[in-house]
């Protein structure tokens, strides 16, 4: 077990593997599908060179199904993603790797219809993979790699680290992650699908790799405004081009743990910075996760 998050494995009663910790690097658009897909692809790309090409080996097509991917599959899913006709796409790897390697894209038309019925919907990305791949790699190239599948991408935010890698749309998973979430506030929740609708050009918050892009980086003061609001020892403040930038708290992505004290520092001080920025979920009634707590966890860093 990492000195840095805690292992997770949370079993259906069938033996399906439902939560495990994990890792995803998500990335936020206004953008319209049609403009970003070329550079979707280029990322995904980077993403099967570090990971392996067989890492993603199954593709959830428009009915529903999932395909064993192979040759003729990857090129009917790049046909696919260069077309105007489908705006969802999930490809994930194997089942024994229970929600290890995933790429999940949720794109957007902005035209201005889809404005005026969704003025803060976003195209948004999002690249997972297994602790087991940082253990051996290491987190400096992990970093590396998520940079590389930031530089295509016209971005207005991001986020990389610990995630609870799952699928919240299966039974009980949510209460699950709920149980959990607040002790380890340095893993995300990935509800990719809801966030596409509302997020806009808002920050989900602190997270172990923060990207920023225009308008916030702007409106921050640029990144030398950024570096200057930023004291913690372990925080780096780096420019990428294309008017963006990445914050990394610290070398190792922290779960952090408030039943031992450790709440993450590093993390509450650019939370801080990030407030008047931050992503706030519109309510709904949930048994599972209530939008009093979803509002708690949000705003974790912060009270």
């Amino acid at each position: 077990m990492s000195t840095h998050y805690p292992r997770i494995r949370i079993h259906t009663t069938t033996g399906y593997l439902a939560v495990r910790e994990g890792l995803s690097f998500t990335f936020y658009m206004r953008r319209p599908h049609h403009e970003v897909a070329p550079a979707i692809l280029r990322s995904l790309d980077a993403y099967r060179s570090a990971v392996g090409p067989n890492a993603l080996s199954h593709y959830l097509d428009r009915d529903g199904c999932f395909h064993e991917m192979d040759s003729a599959i990857w090129d009917q899913f790049r046909c696919d993603m260069l077309a105007d006709d489908r705006l969802i796409f999930h490809l994930m790897g194997a089942e024994k790797d229970g929600h290890g390697y995933q790429f999940r894209y949720h794109g957007k038309v902005f035209d201005e219809a889809a404005l005026a019925l969704d003025p803060a919907a976003a195209t948004v990305v999002s690249f997972w993979l297994p602790t087991e791949y940082l253990e051996e790699h290491g987190p400096g190239p992990v970093r590396q790699l998520a940079l590389e599948l930031a530089g295509p991408l016209p971005f207005c935010s991001g986020h990389g680290g610990l995630n609870f890698n799952c699928e919240l749309t299966l039974l009980g998973v949510w209460r699950a992650v709920r149980r959990l979430c607040f002790r380890y506030p340095g893993m995300d929740i990935p509800w990719v699908n809801r966030f596409a609708w509302h997020i806009g050009t808002r920050v989900r918050g602190a997270a172990w790799l923060t990207f920023l892009g225009q308008p916030v980086l702007g409106e921050l003061g640029g990144v030398e405004g950024l570096r200057s609001r930023l004291h913690s020892p372990e925080t780096t403040v780096q420019s990428l081009e294309g008017e963006r930038s990445v914050v990394t708290l610290g070398l190792w992505p922290e779960a952090g743990d408030t039943e031992q004290g450790n709440t993450l520092p590093a993390y509450r001080e650019l939370a801080r910075v990030l407030e008047p920025w931050l992503y706030h979920d519109p309510p709904i009634q949930d048994g599972d996760f209530p939008p009093e707590d979803m509002l708690r966890w949000e705003r974790r860093f912060l009270d």
